[in-house]
This record gives C-alpha cells, sequence and structure tokens, in this order.
C-alpha cells in the first residue's frame, strides 16, 4: 500500500501536466493557428522538413577579413609614424597579407626600432635602391588563419544575432567545413527579406565629404588620392523612380558602427516617416563630438556597405553620442536597418553559394506520412498486445498512448524541434515501449506458472525484469545523448524523441502498468490475472 500511494500521485500529475504543455499544439492545430491566452501557449516547433522554410549555405571570404586587417595595420603605421617625427615614401598594400613602407635608408635603424617596439608581430623582409629601404611586413601564417577562424566564428554569432532579432523559432547555425555557414529557418515566409538581411554586411562608416575635388571629374575617371566615388540611392515613392546621387567620399574613416551601443526606429512627426537613431559608446560619442566639432559647416556622410544613406550638413557639434539616419525608408527597411546595425557588421562579406526553399505543403505531406505511419504501427501494436497478452495487454495499450502523450508534452515544454527523423523516433520508442512491457509479462507468466498468487507474480515479475530494463534503456540513452550532443540537422531530431520516448517508456513500463495491476490486485482484489 506504500508503494502504491505514491504511484497515485505522481503518475496523475506527470500525464496532467503532459498534456498542459500538449493542449496549445492541438488547440491552435483546431483553431487554425489561434494561440490560446493561457500559459503555456508555446507550441511544439515543427522543423524545416515539416514546416517548410528556407536552406542556405554561406561562404565567408576570409581572405577579406585579412586584407582588412593589413589595411587598419597600414592605417595604424601612417599615424603612429607621424607621432614618431620621422617620414615614410609611401606605404601600400602587397598581395593579401603584406604591405610595404619605404623610408630614407638613414632612418633604417630608427624603423627598425619603431617595428620592434609597435609591430613585433610581424614578419620583416628588406631591399634597398637609390638610398631608399623598402620594408616588406608581412602577418605570420598562425595570424593569418586566426584572423580567418575568428571572421568566420563572429560572422555565425552576428548572423545569429540578426536572425533572433527577425523572430525565427528554432534557427539552425552552425559551421560546414572551415569558412562555410549553414543556416536553416523553419516556417520563414518572406525569403527575399531574410536572404538581405542575412547576407548585408552591415559595415557602417561615418566619413567627410570630398568638397575640395570636383565630383564630376571624379566620375569620369579622375578619382583624387584619398578618395572615392560613392552613391546615393533615391527612390520616387509615387513612381517608383530610382536615382542615383554621386558622392566624392574621403576613405579615411574615423568612426565606424563598432562604437554602437543600440539603434531603434523613429517616425518623423512632420513627414510621418520612418529615420534610424543610433546611440554610441563612451568611446564613440567622443569620437564624434570631436568629429563634428572639428568639422562645422562640412558635410559628414553616413556610409553602409559602401552606399551613401545621407551626407548632412554638420551646423554644430554633437554631443551626447546620438546620431540619426534619415532616407526614402519604408517602415520595413528601417526595421532591418536597425535589426543589422543592432546586431553588428560582418567582419568579412558573405556569399550564398546554396539556397533551398522548402514549401509549406510539402511538409504538411511529410507530417500526413508519418502519422499515418504511426497510426498503422500502432495499431498493430495495440491489437498484438490485447491478442496475445489479453487484459494485461490492454494495460500495456494504456501505458503506450501516454508514452505518447509524454513524448508530445516533452518536446513541447523543452521547446524542442520536432523534425521527419524526429517522427520516426517517436514510431521506434512505440516498439521499445511495449517491449519493456513484454519482459515484465512473460516475467510474470513464469512467475504463475511456478503456482504462485497474481499478486506475488507480478510483484516477483516487476523485481526481476526491472533491472534488465534499466540496463537495456539507460545505454540506448547514452548513445541518443551522443547524437544529440555532436549530431546535427536530422541526427539530432532523431535523438531528441528517442532520448524522450526512452524516458517516458521507462515511466510508463516501471511506474504507469505498475500502478494499474496494483489497483486491481490491492484495491479492488480481483483474484486472477488475465495475461
Amino acid at each position: 500500500m506504500k508503494n502504491l500511494s505514491w504511484r497515485l500521485y505522481v503518475v496523475p500529475v506527470v500525464i496532467i501536466v503532459a498534456l498542459i504543455y500538449l493542449f496549445p499544439t492541438i488547440h491552435m492545430k483546431i483553431n487554425h493557428e489561434q494561440r490560446p491566452t493561457l500559459w503555456p501557449n508555446t507550441q511544439i516547433n515543427l522543423g524545416l522538413d515539416l514546416q517548410g522554410g528556407m536552406h542556405l549555405v554561406l561562404e565567408v571570404e576570409t581572405e577579406k577579413a585579412v586584407e582588412g586587417q593589413i589595411e587598419r595595420m597600414a592605417d595604424d603605421m601612417k599615424s603612429l609614424i607621424r607621432k614618431e617625427g620621422f617620414k615614410q615614401k609611401g606605404i601600400r598594400p602587397v598581395g593579401k597579407n603584406s604591405f610595404s613602407v619605404k623610408v630614407l635608408e638613414e632612418k633604417t635603424d630608427l624603423f627598425y626600432e619603431f617595428l620592434n617596439r609597435e609591430f613585433r608581430e610581424l614578419k620583416i623582409n628588406t631591399e634597398s635602391e637609390s638610398g631608399i629601404t623598402t620594408f616588406l611586413l608581412t602577418l605570420p601564417e598562425k595570424e593569418v588563419e586566426y584572423i580567418k577562424k575568428m571572421a568566420v566564428e563572429q560572422a555565425i554569432e552576428t548572423i545569429r544575432n540578426r536572425i533572433d532579432e527577425f523572430g525565427v523559432n528554432e534557427p539552425d547555425i552552425r559551421l560546414q567545413g572551415e569558412n562555410r555557414i549553414l543556416i536553416q529557418l523553419p516556417g520563414i515566409k518572406d525569403t527575399k527579406r531574410a536572404k538581405n538581411l542575412i547576407g548585408k554586411t552591415a559595415l557602417l562608416e561615418f566619413r567627410m565629404v570630398d568638397e575640395e575635388n570636383d565630383v564630376n571629374a571624379a566620375r569620369k575617371g579622375n578619382v583624387p588620392p584619398g578618395s572615392e566615388l560613392l552613391y546615393q540611392t533615391n527612390r520616387n515613392k509615387e513612381t517608383g523612380h530610382v536615382s542615383k546621387i554621386p558622392f566624392l567620399i574621403k576613405k579615411r574613416t574615423p568612426l565606424t558602427g563598432a562604437d554602437l551601443t543600440d539603434a531603434s526606429v523613429q517616425i518623423d512627426s512632420q513627414y510621418n516617416e520612418p529615420y534610424v537613431t543610433m546611440k554610441f559608446n563612451k568611446k564613440g560619442g567622443r569620437i564624434f563630438a570631436r568629429l563634428t566639432g572639428d568639422n562645422v559647416n562640412k558635410r559628414l556622410a553616413i556610409v553602409l556597405d559602401n552606399t551613401v544613406y545621407s551626407a548632412p550638413n554638420i551646423r554644430s557639434k554633437i554631443t551626447g553620442g546620438n546620431a540619426i539616419i534619415e532616407g526614402s525608408f519604408t517602415m520595413e527597411d528601417a526595421r532591418d536597418l536597425a535589426i543589422v546595425l543592432r546586431a553588428g557588421a560582418l567582419p568579412a562579406p558573405v556569399n550564398i553559394i546554396e539556397e533551398r526553399t522548402v514549401g509549406p505543403s510539402l511538409g504538411q505531406d511529410s507530417i500526413n506520412k508519418g502519422l499515418l505511419s504511426m497510426y498503422i504501427g500502432g495499431i498493430f501494436v495495440v491489437l498484438f498486445m490485447i491478442v496475445y497478452y489479453k487484459g494485461s495487454g490492454l494495460v500495456a495499450d494504456i501505458a503506450l498512448i501516454a508514452n505518447i502523450i509524454l513524448i508530445g508534452g516533452g518536446l513541447a515544454a523543452f521547446q524542442a524541434t520536432l523534425t521527419l527523423p524526429g517522427i520516426a523516433g517517436i514510431i521506434l520508442t512505440i516498439g521499445m515501449a511495449v517491449d519493456a512491457n513484454v519482459l515484465i509479462f512473460e516475467r510474470i507468466r513464469e512467475e504463475m506458472m511456478l503456482g504462485k498468487t497474481p499478486l506475488a507474480a507480478v510483484n516477483a515479475g516487476y523485481d526481476r525484469a526491472t533491472l534488465t530494463i534499466l540496463d537495456a534503456n539507460v545505454t540506448t540513452l547514452i548513445v541518443a545523448l551522443v547524437l544529440f550532443q555532436f549530431g546535427t540537422g536530422p541526427v539530432k531530431g532523431f535523438a531528441v524523441t528517442l532520448s524522450l520516448g526512452i524516458l517516458a517508456s521507462l515511466f510508463t513500463a516501471l511506474i504507469l502498468t505498475r500502478l494499474i495491476f496494483d489497483y486491481f490486485l490491492i484495491i479492488r482484489r480481483v483474484k486472477t490475472l488475465s495475461i
């Protein structure tokens, strides 16, 4: 009676909790996606193969990350050389991971000392000609590999942040090979917007407009050193006409989006148009204040991915660390721009090398076929147990139904993703759950053949079969957990439902069915056992 009493409390509580978590999925299916208002209100997440969505493979241009590092080091060297007080005769990139510096031959020893103090990580090669020493400075191979690795890792993190703000449930984002990123977005409908959001480099720069040189001459190919020709795109909302305005922009970038802490969308009260507000950290705020203070009555270009968004005239010094981006934005464009600015810039450009879209009708067809196979397999198992084990087989069938409820409740509670291989895992656990009951029933039959009473036979059957069932299921659970930890995609989906199924089958086989037998044999005092 003592063993029976705790089961009477535990079993109903577990079943009721599973049904509570399973209810939103059933409710939304019946009421056509209308979400229940009471907690919990999250349904079972369906994978890409079941609800449709987008499959992308991106390739990170890691060489660009190395080139960017070389350019930054060359700019830093220019500034430091200027502070040191000796002149250089030219700094320019050489190849993908090197740059050269020319100095007067009599300054060679001083420049060596400077390099050993400020850039000791670089490899140095020199050659002299006509009183000029050319230093070839190269990044070591280990440093190059590290930059490439960090570029991919940062790209994954940045894309994950963007997708999280975009609002995709259970996205699958992982590294594939050395420089490729696999992305699966279940349930996404606006695939074009998602691609633009993911692939945008979002390199935000604040650069001065070159107003000293002629932009028309630059359009004809006469671009002055230290500047480049960029364009601002304007779209007429009424006619849809697109025009491009040329700007001559200085290459030097005193401030980038790396110092942003927040970006949000606001509505202009006068024109009722959206714009993006930005807030800098303390360092960025100081740089922005100095930049605007030193360039009053000059134009500051806000450049995103080499496109000019606006180039306002600086009327006075701007303090407080706030700025805005105005343009011909729709509300959706402004929101997406704010998302990519908050998530940060990609460290290197990415290219989409593989793209697949799975339609929801195909996913629904997979669900229907998976459920059909589960129904057919379940019906055969239920009939077999009733025919072969009679009344005890009915007890096993009740445990089987409870098993499926527990798996569904577990998927909803842990917000796991159900995939097509996951449905296969559920079907497999149907057989495994019954297998545990078969071991117990055969033990009970053996005990009854020795002349024991039904209650004694049940007690002995459970006691002797429990250890065997635990051994078999725990070893399978260990394998399922290893698959979950190291597997990807379909393998992980299979491991999730297999793990939940094993735990559910242990509960139903060893606790639920034992409760039913004890209820009839102890409470109802049944004298015979149908088995």
